[in-house]
């Protein structure tokens, strides 16, 4: 069982990933595919992807040996360029301790053993070795990955915002439960207790692991739970379109609602574009203003609706609805 201790601070500073991560999401998606999780309906990806990685992958397979990961990979850069960066600014004294946790007395491979001593050529090889499996395993599908995650934020963020918080958190996992300030998985393994002692929280979903949550738990930072989210299978090419599954989340008028919204809208001409009652259109607003998707102001005797940052970010830049045109009349 995995139990997660919230203190007192970190109730506010559960936050959800704005964005993919895409060598978390690639990592996830590696230790799936060698350990050959998933049960059967896997099997024909683990093949595709076992078969589509280059050769020039290969020094991730000696870096993770037996599934172990060590934790300066787990990093949550929105951009393959972050993430590198990320990880190479790792402190060389925990780069030890994490390839010493990996390997026990067995002996480094040669290629590997450079890390220890900073070697930046080794540094430039793991990072080739990354960019091609990437290349082969993620690209191909990121743009799916990408509207399954938007997905997914939209549908945290409604219900955090009708249910609060602790219905959100156990709506990522089934069977899962909060109380008296901790968060358990029951059917999580290995055990272990994790506290976050004010650290705060990051939820991260992941398309590309069936078997449970993964956690970095790094000194001094927020715990980063991935949880395995999306349709239950890893995403293929050409897979679900992110309106639909969007629209799915959302419901198909409120999404509608929320692609109107990239222009203001009174209630009145929302009402009008969505082919609704100006009471239905009221509703929308308001639950999409409770989770933080659009805003209402006031302007004389007239209420204005309009997305928010967080609304453009769900609905994907530039997404307008049919009939957008902007403000329109009472």
């Amino acid at each position: 069982m995995l139990r997660v201790h919230f203190g007192a601070e970190d109730h506010t500073r559960i936050r959800f990933a704005a964005r993919p991560a895409p060598l978390q999401e690639l990592h996830a998606a590696l230790t799936t595919a060698m350990a050959r999780s998933g049960g059967p309906l896997f099997g024909p990806w683990h093949g595709r992807i076992l078969r589509s990685l280059p050769a020039a992958s290969s020094p991730l397979a000696d870096l993770v040996p037996a599934g172990r990961p060590p934790s300066f990979l787990d990093v949550l850069g929105d951009t393959l360029a972050d993430g590198f960066e990320q990880i190479r600014a790792t402190s060389p004294v925990l780069v030890r301790s994490e390839l010493a946790r990996v390997y026990g007395p067995a002996p480094v491979p040669h290629g590997i053993r450079g890390l220890y001593t900073g070697d930046e050529r080794a540094w430039r090889t793991l990072r080739r070795a990354q960019q091609a499996a990437w290349e082969a395993v993620l690209a191909p599908v990121w743009s799916v990955v990408q509207d399954l995650h938007r997905a997914e934020f939209a549908r945290y963020a409604l219900t955090a915002a009708e249910h609060g918080a602790a219905a959100a958190l156990t709506g990522l996992a089934p069977g899962s439960r909060l109380r008296s300030g901790v968060w358990e998985w029951p059917d999580a393994a290995p055990a272990r207790d994790v506290r976050l002692d004010g650290r705060g929280l990051v939820l991260l979903p992941t398309f590309h692991h069936p078997a449970g949550p993964l956690l970095q738990d790094a000194p001094g930072r927020p715990a980063v739970l991935a949880y395995p989210a999306g349709p239950g299978l890893p995403p293929a090419a050409g897979g679900p379109l992110g309106t639909e599954a969007l629209a799915a989340v959302l419901g198909r008028t409120r999404w509608d609602a929320l692609r109107l919204l990239a222009e203001p809208h009174t209630t009145t001409s929302l009402a009008r574009a969505l082919r609704v009652s100006n009471a239905t259109a009221s509703s929308h607003a308001a639950a999409l203003r409770s989770a933080g998707l659009a805003t209402t102001t006031r302007a004389g005797r007239s209420v204005i609706h309009q997305r928010t940052a967080l609304g453009t970010l769900v609905a994907g830049a530039g997404s307008h609805g049919p009939g957008a045109g902007g403000l329109r009349g009472m």
